[in-house]
């Protein structure tokens, strides 16, 4: 009797742990979707754009003041002052110097706000105007470097003179970027090239067919589909896929060409890097020389302004798009970008 008992209140105990169980699963899915969803709805709101405008020349005055009233004697502030006044009533219009920055990943995501800042330029800059852009970029996505490369082409097309400042790295689609300008400045230990390209796609076909999973791909055209990541790949699949690699990398050595002529490029075509130093020599750059150093020798030529497009968002906002880049960012790593799998 007592063992029938327990074995009824062991049932019931099983059924209500079970019973909790359920519910909880319900509650934590419920909560998972309703916030995705309300991030998703965050997200696509639409965000306050804002172009920030900063006069460099007085951010250098400044701290070049701070530290004059630190250390210079009375008489030579007063004769520095004397000089300062000579200089404003000769009342000169200075040319312009517009710096905008790029710093890139593996989507050029920064081109959205690139492309702002060159159509702000483009509506006030006249031909005596010029452009730096402090360049910093190892590469990625064909097709999102091939747009940045683009926008930054505007502006030699409209007679404006863009001078890329690299003072850590612009390699393969960050060079692709940088060889469009008039020169290209670099620090001495920049790295810079890899004129080449790499396409990466797992592949789990054999993984499916150990275990009997059967996967199936329905497409119309032979070569739709070439490689990817579930699929058997044929012969055929793999060479139309490096045929298509092969073909990229031409274009690259091309448009490298067509930008710096004065460029051996069987020599620098080989996917190979060289620091800042060894670049000049292959005239992958024009002087060794950082963009602080370039942008003080403008200092008392140039009216130097600093161009910023951003999307002003919400706390809730920069938490979606964040986690948003993050996914994205694991699963082209992770899977190689299917649809577009080749990068620079």
């Amino acid at each position: 009797m007592l063992k029938s008992v327990f074995k009824g209140a062991h049932v019931d105990y099983l059924f209500q742990l079970g019973l909790f169980a359920g519910k909880a699963f319900l509650i934590v899915s419920a909560v998972i979707v309703v916030l995705v969803v309300f991030l998703v709805v965050l997200h696509r709101l639409k965000s306050q754009h804002h172009l920030d405008v900063e006069i460099l020349n007085e951010k250098y005055t400044e701290l070049s003041n701070f530290i004059k009233q630190s250390i210079f004697s009375k008489e030579e502030l007063k004769r520095e002052k004397k000089q300062l006044k000579k200089i404003k009533t000769k009342d000169i219009v200075k040319p312009r110097a517009f710096v905008i920055d790029f710093e890139g990943d593996i989507r050029a995501s920064s081109v959205s706000s690139l492309r702002e800042e060159i159509t702000s330029i483009l509506k006030i800059a006249k031909k005596e105007d010029q452009v730096v852009i402090r360049l910093e970029s190892p590469g990625g996505m064909v097709h999102g470097y091939g747009l940045a490369a683009s926008q930054l082409k505007r502006l030699r097309e409209h007679g404006i003179q863009l001078i890329a400042c690299v003072d850590k790295v612009a390699a393969s689609g960050g060079y692709l970027m940088a060889c469009t300008a008039d020169r290209i400045l670099a620090a001495p230990f920049a790295i810079l090239g890899s004129v080449g390209v790499i396409a990466q796609v797992p592949n789990f076909h054999r993984l499916l067919k150990k275990h009997d999973i059967d996967y199936q791909e329905i497409t119309s055209g032979e070569f739709k589909r070439t490689i990817s990541i579930l699929g058997e790949i044929t012969p055929a699949g793999r060479q139309k896929f490096q045929e298509e690699v092969v073909d990229t990398h031409r274009l690259f050595k091309e448009f490298v060409v067509q930008s710096r002529p004065q460029i051996e490029i069987d020599r620098i075509g080989t996917g190979e890097h060289w620091f800042g130093l060894r670049a000049l020599d292959l005239k992958l750059i024009d002087e060794i020389k950082t963009s602080d150093e370039y942008l003080m020798g403008l200092h008392d030529t140039h009216q130097v302004i600093r161009i910023s497009y951003e999307a002003k968002k919400k706390l809730s906002e920069k938490i979606a798009a964040a986690l948003s880049l993050a996914v994205g960012k694991a699963l082209d790593r992770s899977l190689g970008a299917v649809e577009n799998n080749r990068y620079l």
